[in-house]
């Protein structure tokens, strides 16, 4: 299988660089090897100092380049979606150059970026795909987009398609404004395809990210926080890049001081991503350019490391079953490494749970042994978000002293699962009484 490595971090830190000398190192072990950018800035082509065209440009021995020309898969993933909303703007009178502007889908270039990764894959070209990443607000929107697609397709787009063959011609009629056909809803089922394509192989086991930054508070607080959401969508960091590291040999006065206050953050770095490896890259005279430059820069960024190798440690979510007093309950368990309390939430609506951390939020559609069960507790324990769903009627509220001991419960939990076996008593009540009525 194609491995593929996603590098991602602060702008500004060096991970086109990052991403650049991980293909060249690639490509000089023998691994056939292709790098691409999802940053709309693509600077993939300045780093090698060469000309990079739309498709593969092979630029030394088994590596390869690529640019993508967005505009156009734009155009053959998008069109459809596009002519009906342009139709649409030109009938309420907008101007048609605003009306082209105004359909563009927000974040295309980069969502098309992936689809192209996807392709590669498929293709089973390359040992080595290498994905130089946008900053990591946009890449964490970008990575959370399949699975908030699929939400609303999955309750939107069969209930208006029903709808709209049965109306269309009432509402055409009625309106004037034109009718989405089915080549429109056609395109968004393509669309949701592909983005759930691209989920699958990016939280799959030969896909992994890599978090790039430099010896700065700021940078690593993000940094922290990346790998967070990261793990909240079920994606895998395998590693971190520490890059413009000061050399503590023959440094004069100022520099001592310099090295002295990274290396207190480098420790932080350390005891924040542990077990995870840090691969450190010293500060360098000059950017590193060219495929000659870039393989000295990984060579002794990875040093005797094998960058290429599958990441073994579980970070998706898994469901444990254990019988205890109440009789049978499962626990729902998800890595959040580095999370806490105070920006955790949880809700549950129906079938789904409701996990959020921070301005993030994940929907995770439950498995029928949970869904059929009520929340009976939760905990953030080391790093792993824990919740405990234990059968309908055994439910009963949590007693605080029953919470276990860790890094303290959510502090809504308890109302939670009082809320839920409420809730559930009052639904049970209403069917009981429509059934009688219907006697």
């Amino acid at each position: 299988m194609t491995r593929v490595l996603l590098y991602t971090g602060k702008g500004g830190v060096g991970k086109t660089t990052s991403a650049a000398g991980t293909a060249t190192l690639a490509a000089l072990r023998g691994l056939r090897t292709l790098v691409l950018s999802t940053d709309a800035a693509h600077s993939l082509s300045d780093a090698f100092d060469s000309e990079v065209g739309p498709e593969p440009t092979e630029i030394d021995d088994l590596l390869f380049v690529q640019q993508i020309d967005a505009q156009r898969k734009f155009e053959r993933s998008w069109g459809d979606i596009q002519a009906y909303l342009r139709s649409v703007l030109h009938m309420v009178g907008v101007d048609p150059i605003e009306a082209e502007e105004l359909t563009v889908l927000p974040g295309a270039e980069e969502v098309l970026a992936l689809l192209e990764v996807r392709d590669h894959v498929r293709s089973g070209r390359w040992d080595v795909i290498v994905v130089d990443c946008a900053p990591t607000a946009e890449t964490l929107r970008l990575l959370a987009l399949p699975e908030a697609l699929n939400w609303y397709m999955d309750r939107i787009f069969n209930a208006e398609r029903k709808m709209m063959r049965t109306f269309r011609p009432f509402l055409s009629r009625g309106s004037g404004l034109p009718v989405p056909d089915d080549n429109v809803f056609d395109a968004l089922r393509r669309l949701q395809s592909d983005l759930s394509d691209i989920r699958t192989l990016l939280a799959g086991p030969d896909a992994s990210v890599r978090l790039v930054l430099t010896p700065e508070a700021v940078v690593v607080a993000e940094a922290r926080r990346s790998l967070t959401r990261l793990s909240l969508y079920g994606y895998r960091v395998d590693g971190v890049v520490a890059n413009r590291v000061f050399p503590a040999a023959g440094a004069d006065t100022w520099r001592r001081q310099w090295v002295a206050a990274q290396r207190g953050i480098l420790e932080e770095v350390a005891d924040s991503f542990r077990p995870l490896p840090i691969w450190e890259s010293p500060y360098r005279v000059c950017e590193p350019v060219g495929v000659e430059e870039l393989a000295a820069f990984a060579v002794e960024m990875y040093g005797g490391d094998d960058p290429f190798a599958r990441a073994t440690d579980e970070t998706s979510l898994w469901v444990d079953r254990h019988i205890d007093t109440d009789g049978r309950t499962y626990t729902l368990t998800m890595p959040l490494p580095l999370a806490s309390a105070s920006e955790l939430e949880l809700a549950r609506h129906g079938d789904e749970l409701i996990i959020t951390v921070g301005s993030y939020r994940r929907v995770l559609p439950l498995p029928a042994a949970l869904a059929r069960g009520v929340v009976a507790g939760a905990r953030l324990d080391e790093g792993r978000l824990q919740v405990r769903f234990a059968p309908r009627e055994s439910a009963r509220p949590v007693a605080p002293s029953e919470v276990p001991s860790g890094s303290g419960p959510l502090e809504s939990a308890q109302e939670l699962a009082q809320g839920l076996t409420a809730e559930y008593h009052e639904q049970l009540a209403r069917r009981t009484a429509a059934i009688g009525e219907n006697l």
